[in-house]
């Protein structure tokens, strides 16, 4: 076991493994966010057979009140080893406090692995769907307000700023940096043209980020007001906004991700069409939050 700054080698061993992971299992085991980190200077644990490394697992440090998070994942011909539990053990070290771990997919393996080591289930995240195709509302936008699209090196810090209050009570989302930015806006995916900005009184007050994934699914990757603006129905209107702009877009259809506990949201996704399609789980030690 190992754990440090991974070599560029070492990073497209785990690339590798987390592909044939995905293959076997039929869900990506690393987030997105995880995925950025590996690709822009991969720091993790790592497991090696043989000098090939065969599973790895990515670590965020506790932040405000959230314990510190974890993702793993063990290439399919190295399971059954003690390869995850290995792993999982040194990335509770590691924390050296209470560790929460996403189990993207909620398979079965990951759900036995967590009981076994005395972890609970203390979260659980939606992805919902719904045909690109079907019918939408038309859009409306409230008197006063303005829609228009994300400019990259003007926008920035405005996102920012409404971003961290719209998430205040959600560190993961509302911690997001320039950095975290940035890195997005290089990814191959990034449009403004599906960055939608509400503005009222000159101000940034809303926005959806849509993404369209390489197969061609569309995402509304995410949806925040400020929440000085709340009650004028934005979350809705953005909502709307990306939706058509992704169906004109020729998407065979929409995903999202939506916190369990998020029920308003979850409401408001279901009134537009959308059902539960997957979902990820994640699991604590003794005091994790």
């Amino acid at each position: 076991m190992s754990e440090g700054r991974l070599t560029e080698s070492e990073i497209a061993a785990v690339l590798a493994l987390a592909e044939a992971a995905t293959a076997a299992d039929g869900v990506g085991p690393l987030s997105e966010h995880a995925l950025l980190r590996l690709r822009n200077g991969g720091h993790g644990l790592t497991a090696a057979d043989a000098g090939a490394v065969v599973a790895y697992a990515h670590l965020d440090p506790a932040i405000a009140d959230e314990s510190a998070a974890a993702e793993l994942v063990v290439h399919p011909a190295h399971r059954r080893r003690g390869h995850g539990r290995a792993l999982l053990r040194a990335a509770v070290a590691e924390a050296a406090g209470p560790l929460r771990v996403w189990a993207h997919g909620d398979l079965p393996a990951a759900a036995g692995l967590a009981a076994a080591e005395g972890m609970e289930r203390v979260r659980a995240l939606f992805q919902l769907r719904r045909p690109a195709a079907e019918p939408l509302p038309d859009l409306t936008v409230a008197d006063g307000v303005r829609l228009r699209a994300f400019v990259p090196g003007q926008d920035e810090r405005a996102w920012l700023d409404v971003n961290a209050r719209a998430f205040a009570d959600h560190p993961e989302q509302g911690a997001w940096t320039l950095e975290d930015v940035r890195a997005r806006e290089a990814e191959p995916w990034f449009d403004p043209e599906g960055f939608f900005l509400a503005e009222k009184d000159g101000k940034v007050v809303g926005f959806h980020w849509t993404k369209t994934h390489p197969d061609g699914a569309g995402e509304v990757y995410v949806v925040g007001v400020d929440p000085s603006a709340q009650g004028l129905g934005l979350g809705r209107t953005l909502t709307l906004a990306g939706l058509h702009h992704l169906r004109g877009r020729g998407v065979p259809y929409i995903l999202l991700y939506v916190d369990e506990s998020n029920t308003a949201a979850v409401r408001l996704y279901e009134s537009l069409g959308f059902t539960r399609h997957a979902v990820d789980v994640m699991y604590g030690t003794p005091g994790a939050s």
